[in-house]
């Protein structure tokens, strides 16, 4: 047992120092006009391959998208990227997501993902905490094919829809749960 302790230890350390090392941070977070053009970008694309998130704007309170993300890991996983939140089609505020993941998981990939926040209280808990961690607060629904076939927006009656798109690399066992996004103030 005490060998199991000091190897996840370890690992931990590891993945904090490659968090750290690899993914930006507030300091040192891209500008605010690259994370515009890619957030730009990853919209467009989102839309085309998508046509339910666009939809789903027309109706959401604000969009945070997050238009690259990598996410790395042997044993233990890291992921991380930086994102605009915006309102009306203008940007209201920086964030940063990041995450740490244990278990069996091998690989790197990199993708995009959009929080479409469809209530006032959604966006006022995003906006109002220190550092949201998807999963806690409020609920968010990850739209697949089989959601995707059924939602409209008269049965869009979540708080948070999440789309995971523009998905590169090898990696198994993507996921938000367990993701803290933090407001970020770039150059």
């Amino acid at each position: 047992m005490t060998t199991y302790i000091r190897s996840l230890t370890a690992a931990l350390a590891l993945a904090l120092t490659t968090m750290v090392t690899v993914f930006p941070t507030p300091a040192t977070a891209a500008s605010k006009l690259q994370i515009d053009s890619d957030v730009d970008v990853a919209m467009q694309q989102l839309y085309e391959s998508t046509p339910l998130a666009r939809m789903l704007a027309k109706e959401a309170k604000a969009i945070l998208l997050f238009p690259k993300v990598l996410k790395m890991g042997f044993i233990v996983g890291v992921q991380g990227g930086n994102g605009a939140l915006r309102e009306q089609g203008m940007t209201v505020g920086y964030y940063n997501t990041v995450s740490a993941s244990y278990g069996l998981q091998a690989g790197i990939q990199e993708f995009g993902y959009a929080l479409f926040f469809m209530s006032d209280s959604a966006l006022r808990y995003l906006k109002n905490s220190g550092g949201w961690e998807i999963g806690v607060g409020p609920s968010v629904v990850v739209v697949d094919a089989g959601v995707a076939k059924s939602l409209t927006t008269t049965t869009a009656r979540k708080e948070i829809y999440a789309f995971i798109f523009s998905q590169k690399g090898l990696m198994a066992g993507l996921g938000l749960q367990g993701t803290k996004v933090t407001r970020i103030d770039p150059d």
